[in-house]
C-alpha cells in the first residue's frame, strides 16, 4: 500500500484538462480534477500521518486510503486526516495509545474540545468523524466494541434555519445595485442553490428557454440535480448576460486571473447589500437566501419530498428543519377551516362518510362500538 500512496504523488499533477462545452465532455473534466485534488489530499494526509511516527499512525494511514478506494468526498478526506492526527497526539500527551484505548479517552478529549472553545456542532463533528474511525479499529480488532458502548451523544441546541423576513428582504433587494450582484442574489433566492454550486455554474450548464440550470454534481452530496429559476430572476440573468463581457465559461467569471467568481467577493456582495440595507446587525448570510427559498417554497404549497430534490438534500429529515418554521402555511389552512366551520359551510362532515364506514366494519370498529353500546 505504501507504494500505491507514493504513485498518488507522482500522479497528482500528470494529467491536464482539456475544457469543453460539450456537457458530456465537461462532467468528464469535473471528474478528473475531482480526482485528482481527491490523490494530492489523500496522499497529503497519508504523508502527514506516516511521519508523525505515532503509535497508530500507520493504521490511520489505512483507514485514510480507505476512504480514498471508496471515492469519498476531498472533503471528508482531509477532515478525516486532520482529526484523526489531532487525536493521536492528544492520546499520546494523555499518555496512552489507541492499542489501549477506552471510552474514557473518548470523554476526555471531548472536555478538551470543549475547552478549547470550540462551538458545539464543531465538536459533534469531530466526534462523529473520530467514532468513524473507532469503528474501522472495532473492525480491524484492535479495540474492543465495548470502547463505544454507549457511544457519547452531545445534545445539540434546538436550532432552524433562518429564513429572511418578507420586509427585510424588500430592503436587501433594493439595495443591490450592479447587474451582476442583482443576477447571484435572485439566482441564490428563486434556486435555493448552495453559493458554492452557483459559482461553478458554467454558461453550458444554462436552459434559458426552460429557465432551468444543471448541476452535473452537488457541491455536498455528489449528485446531480435540475433547479428553476423564477421570472423576476431571468429578467436578472438576462440583464446579467447582455453586460457579462469575459470571455470564460462560468457564468460569474472571476478577476486577477481566477476561472470564476471566489466566494469572498460573493460574500462581500452580500455584506455590502445589507449594509446598505440597514440589516447587518440581523445575521444574514449568503446561506440565508436558500433558507428563505425553502421557507417561501413550502409556504407557497411544495410538497416537501419535491423541495428535498430542488435543495438536493439526500435525507428529508434535512429538509423537514423548513416544515417547523412555516407558520404562514398552518395559519392559513387554520382560518380557512375555522371560517367554514363559522359560517357553518361544512361540507356534511358530520355525517358518515360510506367509504370510511367501510374501512371501520373492515377493521370491526364499528361492531365494538355498538357492543358498548348495549
Amino acid at each position: 500500500m505504501t507504494e500505491e500512496l507514493y504513485s498518488l504523488k507522482t500522479s497528482v499533477f500528470d494529467q491536464k484538462a482539456d475544457f469543453s462545452y460539450h456537457s458530456a465532455a465537461k462532467t468528464a473534466q469535473k471528474q478528473h480534477n475531482q480526482k485528482k485534488s481527491k490523490r494530492y489530499v489523500t496522499y497529503r494526509w497519508c504523508s502527514r500521518l506516516a511521519a508523525s511516527k505515532l503509535p497508530g499512525a500507520e493504521l490511520a494511514v489505512e483507514y485514510l486510503y480507505g476512504k480514498y478506494i471508496r471515492n469519498l468526498s476531498v472533503s471528508t478526506i482531509q477532515q478525516s486526516g486532520r482529526i484523526v492526527l489531532y487525536f493521536l497526539h492528544f492520546l499520546t500527551r494523555d499518555g496512552t495509545t489507541i492499542f489501549t484505548l477506552t471510552r474514557q479517552n473518548i470523554s476526555a478529549y471531548v472536555e478538551y474540545e470543549q475547552d478549547r472553545g470550540l462551538k458545539t456542532q464543531t465538536v459533534v463533528n469531530h466526534l462523529r468523524a473520530l467514532y468513524t474511525f473507532i469503528g474501522f479499529l472495532i473492525d480491524q480488532g484492535i479495540v474492543p466494541e465495548t470502547v463505544m458502548q454507549p457511544k457519547i451523544k452531545i445534545k445539540l441546541p434546538d436550532t432552524l434555519p433562518r429564513a429572511i423576513p418578507a420586509e427585510d428582504l424588500q430592503c436587501l433587494l433594493e439595495a443591490v445595485t450592479t447587474v451582476r450582484d442583482r443576477a447571484l442574489i435572485m439566482l441564490l433566492l428563486r434556486t435555493g442553490m448552495r453559493i458554492g454550486e452557483l459559482l461553478s455554474v458554467q454558461l453550458s450548464d444554462l436552459i434559458l428557454t426552460e429557465r432551468k440550470i444543471l448541476i452535473y454534481q452537488g457541491e455536498k452530496n455528489y449528485q446531480g440535480r435540475v433547479v428553476y429559476y423564477s421570472r423576476d430572476a431571468e429578467q436578472a440573468l438576462e440583464h446579467w448576460m447582455s453586460e457579462r463581457y469575459a470571455d470564460s465559461a462560468y457564468l460569474f467569471p472571476g478577476q486577477a486571473g481566477r476561472a470564476n467568481l471566489s466566494y469572498v467577493t460573493a460574500w462581500n456582495t452580500m455584506r455590502k447589500a445589507l449594509g446598505q440595507a440597514g440589516l447587518t446587525d440581523k445575521g444574514y448570510s449568503l446561506h440565508s437566501l436558500r433558507h428563505t427559498f425553502a421557507t417561501e417554497m413550502l409556504n407557497g404549497g411544495m410538497r416537501l419530498e419535491v423541495l428535498q430534490r430542488l435543495l438536493g438534500h439526500q435525507e428529508i429529515e434535512m429538509t423537514m428543519r423548513y416544515a417547523r418554521i412555516t407558520d404562514q402555511t398552518r395559519e392559513h389552512e387554520y382560518f380557512k377551516a375555522m371560517d367554514r366551520i363559522e359560517q357553518g359551510n361544512q361540507h356534511g362532515s358530520h355525517r358518515l362518510n360510506t367509504e370510511l364506514q367501510k374501512v371501520f366494519e373492515e377493521k370491526k370498529l364499528l361492531r365494538s362500538h355498538r357492543k358498548k353500546l348495549s
